[in-house]
């Protein structure tokens, strides 16, 4: 099983909207060890958005290791005990058996309605600079109705266009997910935008996009397609590395 990596990310909802990431999470599922630390990203979120340390975490220079899950993770993983667990796995792709909170957070995002936060696990790049990732196309609520009626009739399997979008009115940058007949659907989260498009910028014609699967409702919106995504990143790129991503202590 190995050791998994996920980022905590907090959302400015005050003024700007913007997404920080401002944790990482390393968790070793042998021994089992959690260790979270912050990132830069918590020190500019608190620069730039006045963002305060997390009452389980109140300390931006510590090193927390724990032998359980922390509870702003645990909190986010839907109980096995819930009649519509299965359900839930069912529409993040998951094997029914699972019972892995890594993993179903690294799909599901953990999102809830009730704060800022957000889980994405770290990209991982193979020794050939190839990678996959999964998500959950962004914002298909907000797109034309003709788009929303052609996601009803997306399938498995089906290949999808990505377009890179430089004069979002939210984001600036962004990247859109399209159909193969060009409607736009919705967007890539925005903590994947920069390493996918070095990818699509770096590695034309080694990239594609394609559904995993759709939801259908009343799934959350935020559960209705779900894309994997694969690419090529050009010589010794490293992904979620550097930047906000970088431990406050190492």
């Amino acid at each position: 099983m190995g050791e998994k990596t996920l980022f905590l990310s907090w959302q400015d909802q005050a003024t700007s909207r913007r997404w920080f990431p401002i944790g990482r999470l390393d968790a070793n599922l042998q021994k089992p060890i959690y260790r979270f630390r912050y990132t830069k990203g918590a020190k500019e979120a608190q620069q730039v958005a006045n963002f305060r340390p997390l009452p389980d975490f109140p300390d931006f220079e510590r090193d927390y290791k724990a032998s359980e899950l922390f509870p702003i993770f645990k909190n986010r993983v839907m109980s096995a005990g819930r009649p519509d667990f299965l359900d839930y796995l069912k529409q993040l792709d998951l094997d029914p058996q699972n019972n892995d909170p890594i993993q179903i957070l690294s799909v599901s995002g953990g999102r809830r309605v009730t704060d800022e936060f957000q889980v994405f696990p770290r990209l991982q790049r193979n020794a050939d600079g190839s990678f996959s990732c999964r998500f959950f196309v962004h914002g298909s609520s907000h797109v034309s109705e003709p788009a929303q009626q052609r996601i009803e009739s997306l399938r498995a399997g089906e290949r999808l266009n990505i377009a890179l979008e430089l004069t979002n009115p939210a984001t600036g940058f962004a990247v859109q997910v399209q159909t193969s007949d060009y409607f736009m659907i919705g967007w890539a989260p925005r903590y994947l935008v920069d390493d996918l498009a070095a990818a699509i910028a770096n590695s034309p014609g080694r990239y594609e996009a394609k559904v995993v699967r759709v939801n259908a409702q009343p799934a959350p919106s935020r559960y209705r397609v779900l894309v994997k995504f694969s690419g090529v990143w050009p010589d010794k790129y490293k992904p979620m590395s550097g930047g906000q991503f970088a431990p406050l202590v190492n």
